[in-house]
């Protein structure tokens, strides 16, 4: 199984500029997906998770900004760059008002994006790794992650398979935050792709018989239709 690319997103409506940025990209070693106009933008950035989107801001259908503004809705970690010719001090500040990290100006120098795409990857990359969580409360049962263990209230143990416990480790570490099928599909399994949303959907229905009161109206483990699956507490773990 090939190690997982980088991804990018770059939305660009001038064909041969796209073309160019995304050939030089992939020279550096990045998987670049791309979107001519901000609707499509949107739907790529739905269904697929990015280490960085790049946007110009005068493209059809929905501009720069307000794709901006919606990611930043969905995702308040994926970094944003500009890379438009719109260049006046207000437009700089609208982008960075939007949730943009960087704002770069056409035309611009091929290095100079290059080293500036690879500091915002690499700060993305630091949100993906899994913090140090030794054990984790959920109700009256506590995870130890290290033996792979559910203790329970009454004494018992459950053993948990690693998939279980890493599974569990990153949703509770993004807890309150809805995360991808595919983002927990590339941290858990290291997938690019999966023959079925199944596959994560059996682990859910398991925590849900570990930890819910009432699985039919679930506390700690929902599906977001659409996108994935978040973890909701609010607990006094340290």
């Amino acid at each position: 199984m090939q190690q997982t690319k980088q991804r990018i997103l770059l939305v660009e409506d001038e064909e041969h500029l796209l073309e160019a940025i995304k050939l030089n990209l992939e020279l550096e070693g990045y998987r670049v997906s791309t979107a001519t106009d901000g609707k499509k933008a949107l739907k790529i950035f739905k269904e697929e998770r990015f280490n960085l989107v790049i946007l110009d801001v005068m493209i059809p259908e929905i501009d720069g900004f307000q794709v901006a503004e919606t990611i930043r809705l969905q995702n308040t970690e994926v970094p944003i760059m500009f890379l438009t010719a719109k260049n006046s001090s207000e437009d700089r500040i609208t982008g960075l008002k939007k949730g943009a990290d960087d704002y770069l100006v056409k035309p611009f120098n091929l290095e100079e994006l290059i080293l500036r795409v690879g500091i915002l990857v690499r700060r993305s990359m630091k949100g993906d790794e899994l913090k140090e969580l030794n054990a984790y409360t959920i109700g009256d049962k506590t995870i130890y992650f290290n033996s792979f263990e559910l203790h329970h209230a009454d004494g018992t143990v459950t053993s948990l398979t690693k998939k279980e416990t890493m599974l569990l480790k990153l949703l509770i570490e993004r807890r309150n935050e809805a995360v991808s099928r595919e983002q927990i599909l590339e941290t858990v399994w290291n997938y690019d792709v999966y023959p079925s949303t199944r596959t994560i959907d059996n682990f859910i229905l398991t925590f849900r018989k570990y930890f819910e009161p009432d699985q039919k109206h679930p506390r700690y483990f929902h599906s977001i239709r659409g996108v994935g699956y978040k973890f909701t507490d609010n607990p006094q773990n340290s």
